[in-house]
């Protein structure tokens, strides 16, 4: 049933749009009846909303003079300053490097999952990230801090543009509080007095501090720098709340029931750094940060017109209300599905490849072709005298130029190319020398990294290194492809196979998949012989589903092809063979043995997974499966 959007009302916990902490603009100030909604106790969220009206002496005193910017210059005609009696602020000093800047991805995961929120689910992560923040105003109650705030407070015209906030150096005092509803600070105005309005007079910002009982809310305030490691700490504390509530949180995560919580924060975490590092191609991440944006501020209006409604409404006031209700409703739904579009890594892929097979040269005959800065004698001493040949220092362009039975033999080095998301035609691609010598990298801002959809393509001896792409790190969409002797280094998926192809992978590694390390669409077909397969599903995930994905995943109706000879399968997060099948169907077991060296189950169990995998076309000798984190074997359904 639907909740009324008059009687129920969002809640205004993520106001602010994602800023630079130095461009912040705090929030607009809101009509007070707004802020004594229900929906704004929780401890944290409250500050990010926080309303200040100023009615007393302050507010009639706004300046009417425009704002002078510290940094402006020119000819100009100068604007008029403050009075000769009240001193002119001095420039801010420089803030608190912001921590968060130079943290990998790995540091943030392991910063919000690990450290502050600790498995917390989406309605305790307010009283998280209050935790959090308390242990470090611990460390020091005194310190200094440029508060940035609306510039409304002080000024009647400004352009936003110029003056995004207006910036005072305060002493900000913290005291202990037993109600944690509301990180508010004690400040007062700092010596020298100094701001980043030049004419700002010093007791307008007297009387407005007075008018707010000298309390700012904490999250506005910005410690300075050469203040000692202690409030260094303050200030990353500060940034992480920000931070979390300005991107990580969503104004719906508490009111749905999320398995994994902390999994979905890993997810957005990922997705903005692929926005920061140009993974996402930089109009769609505009895009997204533009919905993003859109969401945060109709959210808002509705507070604000709900909170202007003083008796029961009005039919055309209902009809606005449900109207501004579903317009966020839509941009929720948006935004949804964009996150959902990030991580179609284990979700139902679509036809990459558009370009036609080129087929034979019109002369019949095939191209070896050298991939070498320089080629010598020495490259070419093994090649038969009616071969022919065609040198290339970069690997797109031999890919490029290949036909059907062409050859390509890459020497050490360390390479790119787009072209292997588009393999149409049946070629060749083998390294000369060590496979950790020849390493192929994918590109950041592509979706995919080997894509075929040939009859017959062959890699050999190769690296293949996964850096940001969406997909897995080689994808079959029809025909067969081998890998022979290949080491690949998992960033997103590992192998797919999709409905129809077929894939022969022998002496081969797989590691670091977010994901299984080899996943079996319906209907295909794979060989693996002699591989090892491990450090896979590395990914948190906030789908119960896919944390059993490891080693193999095999989804069924109609049932996938699989045979597994002489593999070692460990170390993953998953299982080490993981079988999804609609939950409709007849069979479910338990983790069983698969063979000598797997974890044993009971003799029932045992005929019955035997049962099971002669069904599912499954033939399995000879591997060795074990120190998988959820067993060796499962039949999951979906």
């Amino acid at each position: 049933m639907e909740s009324d959007p008059k009687t129920s009302e969002p809640k205004a916990g993520v106001c602010s749009a994602s800023r630079p902490a130095e461009q912040a603009v705090p929030v607009t100030p809101r009509d007070s009846a707004a802020a004594s909604s229900k929906d704004l106790t929780s401890p944290v969220r409250s500050v990010v909303a926080s309303p200040r009206p100023v009615k007393g002496k302050a507010a009639r005193r706004r300046l009417q003079l425009p704002p002078v910017s510290q940094t402006e210059t020119g000819d100009e005609e100068p604007v008029p300053a403050v009075p000769e009696d009240q001193e002119e602020a001095q420039p801010l000093p420089p803030l608190c490097a912001s921590p968060m800047r130079g943290m990998w991805r790995s540091e943030k995961v392991a910063l919000y999952c690990d450290q502050v929120l600790q498995g917390s689910k989406a309605e305790d992560a307010d009283e998280a990230m209050s935790k959090y923040l308390s242990e470090k105003l611990r460390l020091k109650d005194t310190w200094l801090g440029v508060w940035k705030t609306n510039p409304e407070l002080f000024f009647e015209k400004y352009e936003e543009a110029s003056i995004p906030f207006v910036g005072i150096l305060v002493e900000v005092t913290c005291k202990p509080r037993q109600n944690l509803s509301c990180f508010k600070v004690t400040v007062s105005v700092a010596e020298p007095f100094s701001s980043n309005i030049a004419n700002i007079p010093r007791d307008l910002v007297d009387e407005v501090l007075g008018e707010m009982e000298y309390n700012a809310p904490l999250l506005e305030v910005y410690p300075i720098e050469g203040q000692g490691a202690d409030v260094h700490e303050i200030a990353l504390a500060l940034e992480v709340v920000r931070f979390f509530y300005d991107f990580l949180w969503r104004d719906w995560d508490d009111e749905e029931n999320c398995e994994n919580y902390t999994a979905l924060i890993e997810e957005r975490i990922n997705l903005w750094c692929d926005i920061q590092d140009g993974t996402i191609p930089g109009p769609i991440a505009q895009r997204f940060k533009k919905t993003l944006e859109k969401y945060k501020s109709k959210r808002v209006e509705l507070i604000e017109y709900q909170s202007n409604i003083k008796e029961d409404p009005s039919a055309a006031e209902a009809v606005e209300c449900w109207k501004k209700y579903y317009e966020i409703v839509m941009l929720c739904g948006l935004l949804k599905m964009w996150e959902d579009l990030r991580l179609r890594v284990h979700g139902p892929f679509f036809p990459r490849i558009l370009r036609r097979r080129k087929g034979k040269r019109d002369f019949g005959k095939t191209i070896t072709h050298i991939v070498a800065k320089v080629m010598t004698t020495d490259m070419v001493k093994n090649l038969s005298s009616d071969t022919l040949l065609q040198q290339h220092d970069d690997l797109n362009l031999a890919l490029d130029s290949c036909y059907s039975g062409d050859i390509v033999v890459i020497f050490p080095g360390e390479y790119q190319a787009a072209n292997l998301a588009l393999l149409t035609d049946d070629i060749t691609i083998k390294g000369v020398g060590k496979r950790e010598e020849i390493m192929i990298t994918s590109e950041p801002s592509h979706d995919s990294f080997v894509v075929s959809k040939a009859d017959n393509v062959k890699l050999m001896q190769l690296s293949l290194i996964q850096q940001g792409t969406v997909d897995g790190i080689v994808v079959v969409e029809s025909g067969h492809l081998t890998l022979e002797n290949c080491l690949l280094k998992c960033e997103g998926t590992g192998v797919c196979v999709l409905t129809g192809a077929s894939l022969t992978i022998t002496d081969s590694e797989i590691t670091g998949a977010q994901g299984a390390g080899v996943e079996l669409y319906p209907g295909s077909i794979a060989i693996l012989e002699g591989n090892k397969i491990h450090h896979c599903n590395n990914l948190r995930t906030s789908d119960s589903s896919k944390s059993t994905l490891g080693g193999v995943n095999m989804k069924v109706l109609p049932a996938p092809k699989l045979k597994m000879t002489n593999n070692h399968i460990y170390s993953n997060n998953g299982y080490g063979v993981s079988i999804l099948q609609p939950s409709e169907q007849f069979f479910i077991v338990a983790e069983a043995a698969l063979n000598k060296a797997a974890a044993s189950g009971d003799k029932k169990d045992d005929k019955m997974l035997s049962k099971v995998m002669q069904t599912l076309n499954v033939e399995m000798n000879n591997n060795r499966i074990e120190a998988n984190l959820k067993g060796d074997i499962r039949i999951v359904t979906g």
